[in-house]
Protein backbone atom coordinates (compact mmCIF):
# COMPACT_ATOMS: atom_id res chain seq x y z
CA UNK A 1 0.00 0.00 0.00
CA UNK A 2 2.84 2.36 0.97
CA UNK A 3 4.65 1.27 -1.76
CA UNK A 4 2.02 2.04 -4.19
CA UNK A 5 1.42 5.50 -2.13
CA UNK A 6 4.73 6.60 -2.98
CA UNK A 7 5.20 4.95 -6.82
CA UNK A 8 1.94 7.55 -7.73
CA UNK A 9 3.60 10.38 -5.72
CA UNK A 10 7.27 9.47 -7.28
CA UNK A 11 5.01 9.76 -11.05
CA UNK A 12 2.96 12.52 -10.11
CA UNK A 13 6.71 14.31 -9.92
CA UNK A 14 8.52 13.24 -12.61
CA UNK A 15 5.56 13.61 -15.00
CA UNK A 16 2.99 16.18 -13.74
CA UNK A 17 5.54 18.70 -12.19
CA UNK A 18 7.84 19.45 -15.27
CA UNK A 19 4.56 19.95 -17.57
CA UNK A 20 3.08 22.70 -15.08
CA UNK A 21 6.46 24.15 -15.35
CA UNK A 22 6.37 23.77 -18.98
CA UNK A 23 2.63 25.45 -19.06
CA UNK A 24 3.43 28.32 -16.99
CA UNK A 25 6.86 29.02 -18.74
CA UNK A 26 4.69 29.38 -22.12
CA UNK A 27 1.80 31.25 -20.85
CA UNK A 28 4.17 33.61 -19.47
CA UNK A 29 6.29 33.48 -23.43
CA UNK A 30 3.38 34.12 -24.85
CA UNK A 31 2.08 36.94 -22.44
CA UNK A 32 5.20 38.74 -23.07
CA UNK A 33 5.14 38.52 -26.84
CA UNK A 34 1.36 40.08 -27.01
CA UNK A 35 2.16 42.56 -24.50
CA UNK A 36 5.27 44.21 -25.83
CA UNK A 37 4.98 43.44 -29.08
CA UNK A 38 7.83 42.54 -29.76
CA UNK A 39 8.57 41.61 -33.42
CA UNK A 40 8.47 37.79 -34.61
CA UNK A 41 11.09 37.96 -36.42
CA UNK A 42 13.26 38.46 -33.16
CA UNK A 43 11.14 36.34 -30.69
CA UNK A 44 8.07 34.52 -32.20
CA UNK A 45 5.10 33.24 -29.63
CA UNK A 46 4.89 30.06 -28.57
CA UNK A 47 1.47 29.65 -30.79
CA UNK A 48 3.43 30.86 -33.87
CA UNK A 49 5.80 28.49 -33.19
CA UNK A 50 3.12 25.57 -32.92
CA UNK A 51 2.08 26.57 -36.46
CA UNK A 52 5.68 26.22 -37.84
CA UNK A 53 5.33 22.79 -36.63
CA UNK A 54 2.69 21.85 -37.83
CA UNK A 55 3.48 23.40 -41.39
CA UNK A 56 6.86 21.31 -41.46
CA UNK A 57 5.53 18.24 -39.77
CA UNK A 58 6.85 16.10 -42.98
CA UNK A 59 10.22 17.43 -43.20
CA UNK A 60 10.90 18.04 -39.72
CA UNK A 61 9.81 14.08 -39.64
CA UNK A 62 12.22 13.09 -42.26
CA UNK A 63 15.44 15.17 -40.62
CA UNK A 64 14.08 13.97 -37.03
CA UNK A 65 15.09 10.43 -38.30
CA UNK A 66 19.14 11.50 -40.17
CA UNK A 67 19.61 13.08 -36.44
CA UNK A 68 18.18 9.99 -34.52
CA UNK A 69 20.34 8.10 -36.16
CA UNK A 70 23.65 9.51 -35.74
CA UNK A 71 22.65 9.77 -31.81
CA UNK A 72 21.79 7.02 -31.40
CA UNK A 73 25.16 4.83 -33.46
CA UNK A 74 27.07 7.82 -31.80
CA UNK A 75 25.61 7.17 -28.63
CA UNK A 76 26.64 3.26 -28.66
CA UNK A 77 30.57 4.01 -29.90
CA UNK A 78 30.41 6.67 -27.25
CA UNK A 79 29.56 4.03 -24.77
CA UNK A 80 31.35 1.18 -25.56
CA UNK A 81 34.45 3.42 -26.42
CA UNK A 82 34.08 4.68 -22.59
CA UNK A 83 33.46 1.02 -20.65
CA UNK A 84 36.10 0.20 -22.53
CA UNK A 85 38.63 2.54 -21.33
CA UNK A 86 37.18 2.54 -17.80
CA UNK A 87 38.05 -0.74 -17.42
CA UNK A 88 41.60 -0.90 -19.13
CA UNK A 89 41.91 2.14 -16.32
CA UNK A 90 41.10 0.46 -13.94
CA UNK A 91 42.43 -2.95 -14.35
CA UNK A 92 46.14 -1.61 -14.54
CA UNK A 93 47.94 1.05 -13.24
CA UNK A 94 50.22 1.60 -15.84
CA UNK A 95 47.14 1.91 -18.82
CA UNK A 96 45.76 4.67 -16.10
CA UNK A 97 49.01 6.92 -15.64
CA UNK A 98 49.15 6.35 -19.21
CA UNK A 99 45.58 7.02 -20.71
CA UNK A 100 44.64 9.35 -18.26
CA UNK A 101 46.40 12.24 -19.41
CA UNK A 102 44.81 11.70 -22.95
CA UNK A 103 41.65 11.17 -21.64
CA UNK A 104 41.65 15.18 -19.99
CA UNK A 105 43.12 16.42 -23.31
CA UNK A 106 40.12 14.78 -25.50
CA UNK A 107 37.82 17.12 -23.81
CA UNK A 108 39.97 20.12 -24.11
CA UNK A 109 39.77 19.69 -28.06
CA UNK A 110 37.90 22.98 -29.01
CA UNK A 111 35.17 21.13 -31.30
CA UNK A 112 35.21 24.19 -33.95
CA UNK A 113 38.34 23.02 -34.56
CA UNK A 114 38.65 19.37 -34.79
CA UNK A 115 34.78 19.18 -36.51
CA UNK A 116 36.17 20.24 -39.67
CA UNK A 117 39.11 18.43 -39.78
CA UNK A 118 36.93 15.03 -39.27
CA UNK A 119 34.40 16.29 -42.21
CA UNK A 120 38.13 16.44 -44.57
CA UNK A 121 39.22 13.12 -43.38
CA UNK A 122 35.62 11.37 -44.12
CA UNK A 123 33.26 13.22 -46.13
CA UNK A 124 30.30 14.16 -45.53
CA UNK A 125 28.56 11.43 -44.85
CA UNK A 126 27.43 10.07 -41.10
CA UNK A 127 31.21 9.22 -40.19
CA UNK A 128 32.28 12.92 -39.05
CA UNK A 129 28.66 13.12 -36.98
CA UNK A 130 29.64 10.08 -35.34
CA UNK A 131 32.98 11.00 -34.36
CA UNK A 132 31.67 14.14 -32.90
CA UNK A 133 28.68 12.70 -30.54
CA UNK A 134 31.62 9.70 -29.40
CA UNK A 135 33.78 12.55 -28.72
CA UNK A 136 31.60 14.78 -26.18
CA UNK A 137 29.89 11.59 -25.04
CA UNK A 138 32.45 9.08 -23.85
CA UNK A 139 33.95 11.02 -21.22
CA UNK A 140 30.81 11.12 -18.82
CA UNK A 141 30.58 7.99 -19.00
CA UNK A 142 34.06 6.80 -18.29
CA UNK A 143 35.17 8.96 -15.77
CA UNK A 144 31.38 7.78 -14.05
CA UNK A 145 32.52 4.09 -14.35
CA UNK A 146 35.89 4.75 -13.04
CA UNK A 147 35.03 5.93 -10.01
CA UNK A 148 32.10 3.70 -9.52
CA UNK A 149 34.88 0.72 -9.88
CA UNK A 150 37.17 2.19 -7.20
CA UNK A 151 33.52 2.51 -4.64
CA UNK A 152 33.37 -1.13 -4.56
CA UNK A 153 33.74 -2.26 -0.93
CA UNK A 154 36.77 -3.02 0.21
CA UNK A 155 35.18 -5.81 2.61
CA UNK A 156 33.38 -7.53 0.10
CA UNK A 157 36.99 -8.01 -2.07
CA UNK A 158 39.22 -9.11 0.77
CA UNK A 159 36.67 -11.87 1.55
CA UNK A 160 36.50 -12.62 -2.18
CA UNK A 161 40.36 -12.76 -1.99
CA UNK A 162 40.01 -15.08 0.96
CA UNK A 163 37.91 -17.28 -1.14
CA UNK A 164 40.57 -17.69 -4.19
CA UNK A 165 38.09 -15.67 -6.25
CA UNK A 166 40.27 -15.02 -9.41
CA UNK A 167 40.56 -11.13 -10.58
CA UNK A 168 37.36 -11.35 -13.22
CA UNK A 169 35.44 -12.61 -10.69
CA UNK A 170 35.73 -9.96 -8.11
CA UNK A 171 35.43 -7.32 -11.11
CA UNK A 172 31.74 -9.01 -11.91
CA UNK A 173 30.56 -9.97 -8.29
CA UNK A 174 32.01 -7.22 -6.51
CA UNK A 175 33.34 -4.44 -8.29
CA UNK A 176 30.85 -4.16 -11.31
CA UNK A 177 27.56 -3.93 -9.73
CA UNK A 178 29.11 -1.26 -7.51
CA UNK A 179 30.18 0.67 -10.65
CA UNK A 180 26.85 0.42 -11.65
CA UNK A 181 25.00 3.59 -10.14
CA UNK A 182 27.73 5.57 -11.10
CA UNK A 183 27.54 4.61 -14.55
CA UNK A 184 24.17 5.20 -15.32
CA UNK A 185 24.42 8.70 -14.00
CA UNK A 186 27.50 8.93 -16.52
CA UNK A 187 24.56 7.54 -19.41
CA UNK A 188 22.62 10.10 -18.21
CA UNK A 189 24.79 12.69 -18.82
CA UNK A 190 25.97 11.57 -22.39
CA UNK A 191 22.60 10.94 -23.48
CA UNK A 192 22.26 15.33 -23.24
CA UNK A 193 25.53 15.71 -24.76
CA UNK A 194 24.71 13.36 -27.36
CA UNK A 195 21.70 15.79 -28.95
CA UNK A 196 24.40 18.64 -28.78
CA UNK A 197 26.90 16.10 -30.62
CA UNK A 198 24.77 15.32 -33.46
CA UNK A 199 23.48 18.99 -33.99
CA UNK A 200 27.38 20.47 -33.86
CA UNK A 201 28.44 17.78 -36.45
CA UNK A 202 25.47 18.77 -38.59
CA UNK A 203 26.79 22.13 -38.65
CA UNK A 204 29.97 21.60 -39.37
CA UNK A 205 29.46 18.70 -42.11
CA UNK A 206 26.00 17.68 -43.09
CA UNK A 207 22.93 18.31 -45.53
CA UNK A 208 20.16 17.07 -43.78
CA UNK A 209 19.15 16.78 -39.61
CA UNK A 210 17.89 18.87 -37.43
CA UNK A 211 21.11 20.71 -36.96
CA UNK A 212 21.31 21.67 -41.12
CA UNK A 213 17.85 22.72 -40.48
CA UNK A 214 18.45 25.02 -37.65
CA UNK A 215 21.60 26.81 -40.33
CA UNK A 216 19.24 26.60 -43.11
CA UNK A 217 16.29 28.72 -41.14
CA UNK A 218 19.16 31.10 -39.55
CA UNK A 219 19.98 31.95 -42.75
CA UNK A 220 16.37 33.05 -43.87
CA UNK A 221 15.76 34.69 -40.66
CA UNK A 222 12.98 31.93 -39.97
CA UNK A 223 13.19 32.47 -36.31
CA UNK A 224 9.96 30.67 -35.34
CA UNK A 225 10.95 27.76 -37.69
CA UNK A 226 14.32 27.77 -35.73
CA UNK A 227 12.60 27.11 -32.70
CA UNK A 228 10.51 24.73 -33.78
CA UNK A 229 13.40 22.52 -34.70
CA UNK A 230 14.81 23.54 -30.69
CA UNK A 231 11.67 21.99 -30.05
CA UNK A 232 11.98 19.02 -31.43
CA UNK A 233 15.43 18.68 -30.72
CA UNK A 234 14.70 19.00 -27.10
CA UNK A 235 12.21 16.56 -27.13
CA UNK A 236 14.28 13.78 -28.15
CA UNK A 237 16.66 14.62 -25.96
CA UNK A 238 14.44 14.22 -22.91
CA UNK A 239 12.98 10.87 -24.82
CA UNK A 240 16.42 9.89 -24.46
CA UNK A 241 17.26 10.94 -21.38
CA UNK A 242 13.78 9.10 -20.00
CA UNK A 243 14.90 5.93 -21.66
CA UNK A 244 18.36 5.81 -20.15
CA UNK A 245 16.56 6.40 -16.39
CA UNK A 246 14.12 3.55 -17.69
CA UNK A 247 16.73 1.24 -18.53
CA UNK A 248 18.76 2.26 -15.54
CA UNK A 249 15.39 1.19 -13.22
CA UNK A 250 14.84 -1.95 -14.54
CA UNK A 251 18.55 -3.51 -14.36
CA UNK A 252 19.04 -2.18 -11.14
CA UNK A 253 15.58 -2.32 -8.66
CA UNK A 254 17.68 -3.44 -5.90
CA UNK A 255 19.93 0.02 -6.09
CA UNK A 256 16.03 2.03 -6.15
CA UNK A 257 14.33 0.11 -3.80
CA UNK A 258 17.47 0.85 -1.08
CA UNK A 259 17.21 4.67 -2.29
CA UNK A 260 13.35 4.65 -2.08
CA UNK A 261 13.56 2.93 1.82
CA UNK A 262 16.49 5.60 2.71
CA UNK A 263 14.12 8.28 1.54
CA UNK A 264 10.96 7.16 3.30
CA UNK A 265 12.90 7.04 7.34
Amino acid sequence: MNRGLAGLRGGYSVVVLPIAVAVVVVVLWQTYVTVSGISSLSLPGPLEVGERLVANGPLLLANSWVTLQAILLGYLIAVLLGVAVAAAIHASRSVERALTPWLIVSQMIPLPAIAPLFVLWTGFDIRPRLMVIALVCFFPVAVAMIDGLRAADPALLDVLRTLRATRWQRFTMAQLPAALPATFSGLRIAAAFAVLGAVFGEWVGSNAGLGYLIIAFNSQLRTADMLGVVAVLSVIGVLLFGLVSLIERLALPWYHDARRTRGAR
